[in-house]
């Protein structure tokens, strides 16, 4: 059933709804032949129809492949629901300012109006501002409401191309909402190139599809999907582990079911409480609502006793085939020595398994498949492997542990799994699960596929990233050279940002080589409208200049730490006769000419001295703050001369390897990065003192960075992480 149009009267389009059609690419027939006051209608292809802005909103915020443009949950649903009840405010002309300082206010720290994404809530409030014409016009110059300014010109900036058309066709210079004559022929050739949240236009001008998770579970019934994320406690969460996780929520959101965490315990050799801990850190940072916590070895008692009923249906054997011919016959399709041996013998030979003894440390239980399968997966894989390790939970009680094909199968079944989400990587695997359930007789668990997400120039094999830990090439689990979630974060990246970037990745089975910049152009719009400004000086060879004419004495003025952002707060700049800059800026300075010196004004740089290198040792000039900030090329960061500066370290970091993708059986060892992390030293304005671990900040001219370490005495300094700004910097 699609929309055959929408109807309206032509004195009151309803502004919102074709703006949120237009960037979800749903197209919409305008008929503004609707009698006054009447609502607008969506009029089916069926015929049938839907009446009223906030139905039609909401009609196209389900409809829509934008993620959660009507919320990921019922809770966000009805507080959508609350703001399209509040945006007739606006054209109310005497609640108007009030409506705005309103909005202004809950906006100060939020990017949307709700949750961390856009929604249909922020296309009707931004569509009652814009269609109130030059009212809204004049305040937006007055920048009396700078929250609301902020998230208005991003939301303009993120969709420019959809909201100017839809604006220019509906809202007349008065705002009245009258219709303007229909739109030039390059205005109509620019909205068919228009690029949405959801794809870009084809050809034809009809909107493509760029992956979501709009796709449907097999067999999946609402109120009965229960669904479990299964990480190995042997590593910290990743970027590729956060896909998974994201999937599961949102499946058991879609489908009102559950999601529980379950540790596949299955390998003590690699697995640890620390990691069990900071798995859930990390799934708690990621917001994933779980029912519960299990682990498969809570299961460690009924997988034994289903080995051994398989040993007793002839369905599973006891082999001491050494490892590596085991492989070798397996690969060629040779049957084992010992598949056709006794029940007797078999169950003899698992007593010595279970034991630990000398023997039966040689031997591992395997299925009795089909070895002439052309899916090696079903050549007879191996269920239970000897291991005298003792587990992180349960210690040294077990002597042998069930491996992750024979126990995912049945733990999903035991547990009541509906669907068992699983990365295409296990593709081949899928018909050994379902012959393995089928063997043990448990119900059969749907699997659906998604594909892995993979970064280039990453490694997220936990092996390999092990390796960098254990080796001492990065500082821990949490390096921000690590595509962990703890890394990435501590980098800079604000969990919203990575939530979008995956979400945006959908559901889609096909396999995803993805660039960084997207990630971190995604983590700039968020932090750039309320980062607060500082300034910084590099350290090396940085360069007085001198003002003849500058202050008697130093004076200190409060100044915005964001110029649009209120709620970023004030800092104190101190102004003095001689001040600090970069060497790379006094290297572009040329004598007698006029630069503009940020936050104070104009001078004229009137000498200039050099070392026998090149290198300038230092400037003198006048300020000239009567001149035209407009007209100078050089817009100067500076600090002033005083013991108040603060010392910095900032951090900048490179990929771990030197190759985009790894090729099968290539060895990351062959590409590591020798250089992965860069220090400079700077000192920064006196209010970088009161910076907290965590904050993020942009220094000017400089780029966005993370305070990985605060200041605590004059001779430690605040060490400072730079975050990517997705222009091809590396992570």
């Amino acid at each position: 059933m699609e929309i055959k149009s929408v109807t309206f009267p032509a004195d009151s389009p309803p502004l919102a709804v074709i703006a949120a059609a237009k960037i979800a690419g749903i197209p919409l027939h305008a008929d503004p032949s609707a009698p006054t006051d009447s609502s607008p209608v969506f009029i089916f292809s069926n015929g049938e129809q839907l009446h009223g802005i906030n139905a039609l909103l909401r009609y196209v915020g389900r409809v829509a492949s934008i993620p959660n443009f009507y919320g990921q949950n019922a809770y966000e649903s009805s507080q959508i629901d609350e703001w399209l009840e509040y945006a007739p405010s606006l054209s109310s002309g005497s609640a108007f300012e009030s409506v705005c300082k309103y909005v202004d206010e809950y906006l100060a720290g939020r990017t949307f109006l709700v949750a961390h994404y856009l929604s249909i809530a922020d296309i009707a409030i931004w569509s009652g501002l814009a269609g109130t014409g030059q009212r809204w016009e004049s305040l937006r110059k007055s920048k009396k409401y700078q929250n609301l300014i902020r998230w208005f010109n991003s939301i303009l900036a993120e969709y420019n191309d959809a909201l100017t058309e839809v604006t220019a066709t509906y809202v007349g210079k008065r705002g009245v909402g009258k219709p303007v004559a229909a739109a030039s022929k390059e205005h109509r050739g620019a909205s068919q190139s228009v690029n949405s949240l959801n794809g870009e236009v084809t050809e034809k001008g009809r909107p493509g599809n760029r992956p979501s998770f709009e796709v449907d579970l097999p067999g999946a019934e609402i109120g009965k999907v229960k669904l479990r994320f299964a990480p190995e406690p042997s590593g910290y969460l990743h970027i590729g582990h956060s896909k998974a996780a994201l999937l599961n929520q949102y499946f058991a959101q879609r489908y009102q079911g559950q999601v529980i965490v379950r540790f596949d315990d299955t390998n003590p050799a690699k697995e640890s409480n620390e990691f069990v801990d900071n798995l859930l850190i990390d799934i708690e940072t990621l917001g994933i609502k779980y029912e519960t916590v299990t682990y498969t070895s809570d299961y460690f008692p009924q997988l034994m006793e289903m080995a051994e009923k398989l040993i007793h249906q002839g369905k599973a054997y006891v082999d001491n085939t050494p490892r590596e011919d085991m492989q070798k016959e397996r690969m060629d399709g040779i049957e084992s020595k010992c598949r056709n041996n006794s029940i007797e013998e078999n169950l003899k030979l698992w007593k010595e398994m279970i034991a630990g003894t000398e023997e039966g440390q040689k031997c591992c239980l395997r299925g009795k498949l089909d070895m002439q399968d052309p899916n090696k997966s079903l050549r007879d894989p191996v269920y239970y492997r000897s291991n005298p390790v003792p587990h992180h939970r349960i210690g040294a009680k077990y002597k042998i542990y069930p491996t992750y094909d024979f126990a995912c199968p049945f733990v999903d079944a035991i547990e009541g799994i509906t669907h068992a989400l699983r990365s295409s990587e296990y593709h081949d695997r899928n018909a050994q699960y379902y012959r393995i359930q089928d063997d043990m007789g448990v119900t059969k668990v749907q699997i659906y596929e998604f594909s892995r997400l993979n970064m280039v120039y990453t490694l997220l094999s936990k092996r390999k990233l092990l390796w960098f830990v254990q080796n001492g090439k990065v500082d821990g689990w949490d390096d921000p050279r690590f595509p962990t979630v703890q890394g990435i974060v501590r980098r800079g990246l604000k969990i919203e940002a990575l939530i979008q970037f995956i979400l945006e990745q959908g559901a889609s089975k096909n396999l995803n080589l993805m660039e960084w910049d997207k990630l971190w152009t995604i983590n700039k719009k968020i932090i750039d409208p309320v980062c607060p400004r500082h300034t910084a000086v590099i350290e090396e060879r940085r360069v007085l200049l001198s003002l003849t004419n500058g202050p008697e004495k130093p004076f200190t003025r409060i100044i915005p730490r964001h110029k649009k952002y209120e709620g970023a707060g004030e800092k104190a700049t101190t102004f003095t006769r001689r001040i600090w800059i970069d060497q790379a800026d006094a290297q572009t300075i040329s004598v007698d000419e006029e630069v503009t010196l940020m936050d104070w004004g104009n001078a004229i740089v009137l000498g200039i001295e050099k070392d026998q290198d090149g290198n300038v040792t230092q400037l003198t000039g006048v300020l000239h703050l009567e001149g035209s900030v407009k007209t100078t090329k050089l817009k100067l960061t500076w600090l002033p001369e005083t013991n108040e500066l603060v010392n910095l370290t900032l951090v900048d970091f490179d990929y771990l390897i030197t190759k985009k993708k790894l090729e099968e059986g290539e060895d990351f060892l062959d590409v590591l990065n020798p250089c992965t992390k860069k220090e400079t030293a700077a000192v920064g304005d006196s209010n970088m003192r009161n910076l907290k671990r965590g904050e993020i900040l942009q220094l000017e001219r400089k780029g966005y960075f993370r305070c990985d370490a605060p200041y605590l005495r004059p001779s430690k300094p605040v060490v400072l992480f730079a975050i990517p700004d997705g222009r091809g910097r590396p992570v």
